[in-house]
Formats: C-alpha cells, structure tokens, sequence
C-alpha cells in the first residue's frame, strides 16, 4: 500500500485557515483501486469511502451536484483528502472496513454490534453435554450454529434437553452426583450421572440431537418409529410409549418450523427506511431451517440508499477485523426494484471479497423465487416488526420529554439528561455513576463512571461532590456536552452538592433535580426537588414524566452497583502484602510460605513476623501495622 498526500494538505498544516482546491487536487489522483479520507478543517476525518478508480469517485464529489443537503454539507466541510493506494479491489474493501471501525467517522454508516454470535457446542466426554457457547472456539467438540442472539441459542438448547433428554451439567457437578437432580425430576435429562441411562443409548440420543440440528428430522422420525414398533412388538410397552411422546413432540416442532428448505447456510438480509429511521434484519438459516432473527439500528448521517446500506452492513458485518463471523455460501438480499446492472457492479465486489476471506463461493442473490422468496419475505415481515416497534418506543420517549417539561414548568422541551448516583458497601470501593438520556434512549457511548477516592467512607455528599466536580469541569473545558436537566439520585443535600457545584464553575442553563425515595421508599411515591423551589413538586404516579425519571433514575443505580461490585471484586483480590511499601514478589512469598498463608501471618506477633528471612524489624513493624490497620 501507498499513501499520499497532496500539496494543499502540507499547506493546511501550516496554516490556521486552509483554502482546499478540489479541481487542482484531483488532477493528482491516480486511476487506480484504494480507499481515500476526508479531513474537515480540525483535521478530523469526517468519511471514509473506498473506489475502484480513485479518480473518477473522488471527482464525483465536486464534479456534479447533489440533491442530498446532508451529502452538500459534507462536501462543504472536506479541507484536505488521502488517499491509499491498494493492491487490489478486495484490499480496498477490507482496509475501508477496518478503518471505519477504528475512526468511527461522522459520515459513514456505523453498525455497532461488538458482540460474538454465540452456537450450540457438544463437548467430548463419554457422555456429552450440550451448552450455549459464546467466544473463543478453540473448547474441544462439535460447534453448531451460529445463532443471532444468546436467547435463541438457550432456547434451542431447552429445546434439546426437551426432546432428547441431554445433561448440560458442568464436569464437576457430573462426576460426584449420587442421585438424579431436578433435570431429571422435570424430564430434561435422562440421568447419565448415576447410570439410569447407557452410554450406548446415551450416545444414540446424542447422534439424533446432532441430526436434528443438521436438518435432518424425517430420518430422526423414521428411526423413532421403527424403534417404538419394536418395542410394541417385544411387549416393553414403556418404553414403545416414551418414544410415541418423543415423535409427538418432535412432530409438534416440526410443524412450528414453518419455514424449512433442502439445507444450506443462508443469510437474508433486508433493510428499511421509514421517518429517518433506518433498520436492517439480518435472518439466519442453517441446515434449511430458520434459527432467528436480529435487527441492527445504525444512524444513517447522510441521504443513502437501502441497497446501499445493505452493501455497507455485508461489508462491516462479514470483514470485521475484530470480530470475524462466519460467511455462509449464500447471502439473500431484497432488490427494492434497482436496476440488475446496478446491482451487479456493487454487489461482485462485494461477493468477491467475501469469497477471498471465505475460502469458497461466496454469492449474493436477489429477485429470488420459490422457498428463498419466502424466506426474504420473513425477514421482511421481522424487519417491519421492528421498525413499528422502535418508531412506537421513540414516540412514547418524545412525550415523556414533552410532559416533563408540562411538570416542571419548562418553556422548552429538554433534549438531554444525566443522572448521577453513588454505590459502595459500608463506604469500600465508592463508585460514582453518570448516565446520559436523550429523546432517543440512553445514549450509552456518553456513560461514565468515577472511582471515588480520598474521602470518608460512607460520605455521599462528599463522593457526589468529587463526581459532579471531575465531570462538569471536563464538560466546561469543551470534552461533551452540557445537559438540560442534571437528575441527582438523593434529597436535598445530594442537591446542594449539585448547586455548589455548578456554582464554584460558573456553568448556568442546567437545571437541577433531585429525586428522593421518601419514607415508603415506593416506585411512585418519590419526592421531587427542583432547582431553587422550596416545596417537592407533585406529579402523579401514571405521569409519563415520572416514569421517564424512574427510567434514568434505575439506569444510573444499575450501572453504579455494576461498577461497584466489579471494584469491590478486583480489590479483594489483590493481597493486603502488595499495598506495603518495600515488600516485592520474593518477600510476600517467603512470608506466605513460611507462616502458611495471609490469615495466618494476620495472627502473629511483630516479633514473630521479624524472624522470616530478610525481615527486619522495622519491616515487620510496618507489615504488621498494615495488616491491622
């Protein structure tokens, strides 16, 4: 790869007002494939954008108008380009994946989904057992999957357990059991712990479970039948009527799989536009069948359209350096009526560069028919679900703002809150917790917590105060944004930490409000104080605006005690030796070993602590007033 600067750019680094001029700059570029950046004045990259011809994208920019205003703006705010020569189109793909994900520019479309797809994972063992696995796949056995979401996967495992009766125990738990435990007792397991089962008939269950999850349930059903019929016909009539239950309920599935097909892995992925809002369905089959569903929210920042979101997702969502996911053979995509050659010219590239990463052919289909129609309507059908439900949660957030506004008095609707609270155990390991609310949702990117230190223990006031110093001198210096309403989690003296404050930094226009439990310490009953009025304000218990309050309130004690306990954690896991000054590796060994352990060395004298090697007994005197300190 090679990267390249033009002349204007040196120029800006130079100068506090740049002048950048597009026609001489591209008279520069190259007509080969790479990927460029867009730098605005600040030298901030706002987007970045792969091509083919460098030249010929990199023009289109200037070279024609737009009738996206957003797109205009854009245009407007580029000061300076580079540019990156790759080695190939797939090379240009990839490093543009990478580099979205890592600068998060302001224009391009960001999918945010950190997490891995979890699967099904039978583990080797005598007796298998069947867990819902998320992470690294290097555990030993057989992986089956992916599924979209963790909930899909322990559903299928329930599932399992239902019809093939398979242990999900843990290995410790298994080999020390002397009786059957509730699995049993609620038909979910067939007790393999305590032999009620062979590890023949055992593994025959296991083989079935692995089959059904393959697609294959006609064979699973053929085999079910023939055993009943030989049970009914050797008498055991038991066991001829445990397998008609087990037919019965694997029918039932069946027919609850509506949707099922020959085979193949198949991605169907879908998007839609409605209201400035913008959802993308990502629906996975595996073996023929339908295994779930999952919908991505991303903030479109500039007018795109839907094939060309989809071609964005396929590109972040299958090339994720970090993250790599698993490409199926076939990618399914709605054509929304654009033209074939259009879709032809930008979804090779795409197919190609999925095909290299992959190892196999990699296609991506659309304007389908017979069963993959089908599946692309159900992904459709979802897709819509979604979208009603997330323009539905984003009416009903809107008129929580309206209303509090109505309760407070407010000429203008608030469009940002934060809430504060504080969280420790009998004053070890204080954390403070800030959230932030818009008239979207919690905006979690803008979460901070604090570790609060250098205070008496168990002193709220205090630890309120360090918290609303260290964030809104940080916000008065430029780093955020200022809220319309500062919500603090406490009565009127967590208030007055507030308004002190605010005070001591000159920061005006937020106004305070503190929410007291009361005496009943009940959801609806709280106590609302607001900026300087003397008397709690009423709002009624059904108030939009106090569930909007109870809302935030809840968010900021869930992710202080979060971080409360995760503090706590780490600092009991650290030895009391590690805190004292002069004591190493090599001296808190000789004294773990030579006294047998901390609770031991806790126990003894000063004199007893002196007689260790290389103790003396100035050292012994400070080991022994930090441990009973």
């Amino acid at each position: 790869m090679k990267i390249k600067k033009n002349k204007t750019e040196k120029m800006h680094e130079k100068t506090e007002n740049p002048s950048f001029d597009p026609k001489q700059f591209i008279k520069t570029l190259p007509e080969q494939c790479g990927v460029y950046r867009m730098l605005n004045l600040q030298g901030e990259v706002i987007y970045v954008g792969k091509a083919r011809n460098l030249k010929k994208r990199v023009s289109s920019y200037f070279l024609r108008h737009h009738d996206s205003p957003k797109t205009e703006a854009m245009t407007a705010q580029i000061a300076g380009i580079e540019i990156i020569i790759t080695h190939s189109e797939n090379e240009a793909l990839i490093l543009e994946n990478t580099l979205i994900k890592r600068l998060q520019p302001r224009y391009n479309i960001l999918f945010k989904d950190d997490k891995s797809y979890p699967y099904l994972l039978l583990t080797n063992h005598d007796y298998p057992r069947l867990i819902s696995h998320r992470g690294d796949r290097s555990f030993g056995g057989q992986y089956f999957g992916p599924y979209p979401t963790m909930s899909t996967a322990r559903d299928s495992v329930h599932l399992l357990q239902k019809i093939f009766k398979l242990r999900n125990c843990e290995d410790s738990y298994f080999q020390y059991r002397t009786r059957p435990c509730l699995q049993y007792q609620i038909q979910r397991c067939s007790a393999p712990c305590v032999k009620f089962i062979t590890q023949e008939a055992y593994q025959q269950d296991v083989r079935r479970a692995q089959l059904f999850l393959q697609g294959k349930n006609q064979q699973i059903l053929d085999e079910l039948i023939q055993d009943m019929n030989l049970a009914a016909q050797d008498l055991n009539f038991e066991k001829a009527a445990r397998l008609r239950d087990q037919i019965a309920t694997l029918r039932r599935v069946q027919e609850q799989q509506y949707v099922h097909g020959k085979g193949g892995d198949v991605d169907v992925i879908v998007a839609l536009c409605e209201s400035n809002a913008v959802v993308v369905g990502l629906m996975m089959i595996r073996h023929g069948q339908v295994i779930g569903h999952k919908s991505f929210f991303p903030k479109i920042p500039v007018e795109i359209t839907q094939a060309d979101i989809i071609a964005e997702f396929i590109s972040q969502h299958y090339l994720s350096v970090e993250e790599p996911r698993p490409i199926p053979k076939q990618i399914l995509i709605s054509d929304y009526n654009k033209p074939l050659t259009e879709f032809t010219e930008g979804f090779d590239w795409l197919s190609s560069a999925l095909s290299q990463e992959a190892g196999y052919k990699v296609r991506i289909l659309h304007r389908v028919r017979g069963e993959k129609r089908q599946w692309l309507q159900l992904a459709l059908t979802n897709t819509e679900h979604a979208m009603k439900t997330m323009l539905a949660e984003k009416a009903s957030l809107l008129q929580r703002f309206k209303d509090l506004a109505t309760c407070l008095g407010l000429e203008k609707t608030p469009s940002r809150l934060e809430c504060f609270d504080i969280s420790h155990t009998q004053g070890e390991a204080t954390v403070a917790s800030c959230v932030v609310f818009d008239q979207t949702g919690p905006l979690k990117r803008d979460y901070r917590r604090f570790n609060i230190e250098n205070i008496t223990g168990g002193d709220d006031y205090a630890a309120m105060r360090q918290a609303l110093l260290r964030r809104y001198t940080r916000l008065k210096h430029g780093e955020g944004k200022l809220p319309d309403i500062l919500v603090i989690d406490g009565g009127k003296g967590q208030l007055s930490q507030a308004k002190q404050v605010l005070a001591e930094l000159e920061i005006q226009g937020v106004h305070i409000l503190g929410i007291a439990k009361g005496v009943t310490r009940k959801a609806g009953m709280e106590h609302l104080f607001f900026d300087e009025r003397p008397d709690p304000i009423e709002i009624q218990a059904d108030s939009p605006a106090l569930h909007l309050l109870q809302h935030i309130r809840d968010e900021a004690h869930r992710f202080a005690i979060t971080a409360h306990r995760n503090r706590r954690s780490k600092n009991r896991q650290v030895s009391p030796l590690q805190t004292i000054p002069g004591i190493g590796a090599k001296r808190r060994r000789q004294l773990l070993q030579h006294f047998g352990g901390i609770q031991e060395l806790k126990r003894v004298s000063v004199d007893e602590i002196a007689k260790v090697e290389g103790i003396s007994y100035v050292m012994a005197e400070r080991i022994f007033n930090a441990l009973h300190s």
